[in-house]
């Protein structure tokens, strides 16, 4: 790799997702890019860190600018090696963490293995971005966001942020009505642990949940944004400080 630029790029739905590769293109117009996804899906690990079990990695593919592995860890595991093994002597300038198939607005962002590689990053000073589109399918559609991120990405490269500072960039499905900066939507999930049986009949409880807005008139947030077709831009900080309590 040559380039004059490095960019980490990874995800929590797993390398074979569809959105860590729209990620890996989008990278690639910024510069050259080592790739570290977990080989399995991760979703909903936040900030975890494995701790008691070795970790593996494979290289899966190679191209010129580009070199993508499998690691067996959670998404911050996978910053983690990114940022201690392969740019240990190196400047990362970009981390890029997604497209989820998923919206991480709200209170998700807190749940997020997406945003969680995304804060890690901020927490080694370089920008930091988390892609998400409101999409579960596989087969996601990201070509209304694409165009967006592209110069939402090259704004952030090119400005130094702050400490502790990354961006949590969540995108409605369909056409966009434009950007919108936001704040963190107040609300809650409920009826989360739905009651069922496996296939031996044997009780058990599978997540689910409803989302309660508790500011629904509210227009600055990220929910209201996807709600009416824009991209929400949500700069997002690690120090979680009440300060109001002081």
């Amino acid at each position: 790799m040559n380039n004059e630029r490095l960019i980490f790029v990874t995800n929590d739905d797993s390398y074979l997702s569809k959105g860590f590769r729209a990620a890996v293109e989008i990278a690639r117009e910024f510069g050259d890019v080592v790739a570290i996804a977990p080989d399995r899906v991760q979703s909903g690990m936040s900030q975890a860190i494995t701790i008691n079990q070795p970790l593996f990695l494979r290289q899966v593919e190679q191209r010129e600018g580009v070199e993508i592995y499998a690691f067996s860890g959670t998404p911050v595991d996978c910053a983690k090696i990114d940022f201690d093994h392969f740019f240990a002597d190196k400047r990362v300038d970009l981390v890029l963490s997604g497209i989820n198939h998923g919206s991480n607005a709200a209170v998700n962002v807190m749940y997020s293995g997406t945003m969680g590689a995304a804060i890690e990053g901020s927490f080694y000073g370089v920008p930091s971005v988390g892609l998400s589109v409101d999409d579960h399918s596989a087969d996601a559609d990201f070509s209304h966001m694409e165009r967006y991120i592209l110069e939402l990405t090259r704004h952030l490269i090119e400005q130094k942020m702050p400490y502790g500072v990354c961006y949590n960039i969540n995108a409605p499905v369909g056409a966009l009505e434009g950007v919108k900066w936001t704040r963190q939507c107040r609300g809650y999930w409920t009826k989360e642990m739905i009651e069922s049986t496996d296939e031996q009949g044997n009780p058990c409880y599978r997540l689910g949940g409803e989302f309660v807005n508790i500011e629904p008139e509210a227009d600055d947030t990220d929910h209201w944004a996807m709600n009416n077709h824009y991209l929400s831009v949500h700069p997002c900080t690690i120090d979680q400080t009440a300060y109001e309590e002081i």
